[in-house]
């Protein structure tokens, strides 16, 4: 795992998760094997038919010389026609974008997983934080009880 979005979670409701291939180059490839990558600002587009990844911080290598690459550059997705086509459907629906969860490597391959999403709002999160903590406060209940 290179680098993780884990507020995504919080700020969006997830509906469908794809795993997608990233084209990059080599000093992109090199910098992310370092582990420096940041997907917090990160969304995807479906442009004619391709799919682009939009505001990935990806940072310069450091060993690059004028061969480098621009930080946030937009990146090629490579995914299925039917996915793509899918993507394309629901994110022209009202309030669905398509939002990067983690970027890793898998067998040498950089990969990004993206997820079709709806934004979340304030008290849609508020609520989602006291679940949380009610099932935590029941969990710890049960536990107590069963300890005695």
């Amino acid at each position: 795992m290179v680098a993780a979005n884990r507020k995504a979670r919080h700020d969006y409701l997830i509906q469908d998760v794809f795993e997608a291939g990233l084209v990059l180059t080599g000093t992109e490839v090199k910098a992310l094997r370092a582990g420096r990558a940041s997907l917090v600002d990160g969304w995807g587009e479906i442009e004619s038919g391709e799919a682009w990844l939009h505001g990935v911080h990806i940072p310069e290598y450091s060993q690059g010389t004028w061969t480098n690459h621009a930080p946030r550059r937009k990146r090629k997705m490579l995914l299925h026609r039917e996915e793509i086509e899918r993507l394309e459907a629901r994110t022209r629906e009202k309030g669905h974008t398509i939002v990067p969860l983690a970027l890793y490597f898998l067998d040498g391959r950089a990969k990004v997983e993206i997820a079709l999403a709806i934004g979340k709002k304030d008290w849609d999160k508020r609520q989602a934080l006291r679940e949380r903590q009610d099932n935590l406060e029941a969990q710890r209940a049960m536990r107590e009880r069963r300890d005695r």
